[in-house]
């Protein structure tokens, strides 16, 4: 069945970076379009990242674009978000999932962004 685990959440400092990874499995990764979303607390879910098969076109909103990047190892079915310059408003949730809703996603891993 697919899984998606998520790792590398923990507390940084404003202005911190973090460096998030999803491991990948029971689905053909390299076939599909893969997505990071977040979550905060009393807030829906949010995308703030998305990238195509081959990893050459990436998509994010105003809320992350120029911070985050997304990337992706189609030969270790890893999916990657680079996170710089965070702010406490990017404390939340986060998770990869393979569908454009976020409904196919992993547990997630908390990022928290506090002095």
């Amino acid at each position: 069945q697919v899984q998606l685990v998520e790792s590398g959440g923990g507390l940084v400092q404003p202005g911190g970076s973090l460096r998030l990874s999803c491991e990948a499995s029971g689905f053909p990764f390299r076939s599909e379009w893969m997505y990071w979303f977040r979550q905060a607390p009393g807030k829906g879910l949010e995308l703030v990242a998305q990238i195509n098969i081959p990893g050459t076109t990436t998509y994010y909103p105003p809320s992350t674009k120029g911070r985050f990047t997304i990337s992706r190892d189609n030969g270790k079915n890893m999916l990657y978000l680079q996170m710089n310059s965070l702010k406490s408003e990017d404390t939340a949730m986060y998770y990869c999932a393979k569908d454009h809703q976020g409904t196919s996603r992993g547990k997630g891993t908390l990022v928290t962004v506090s002095t």
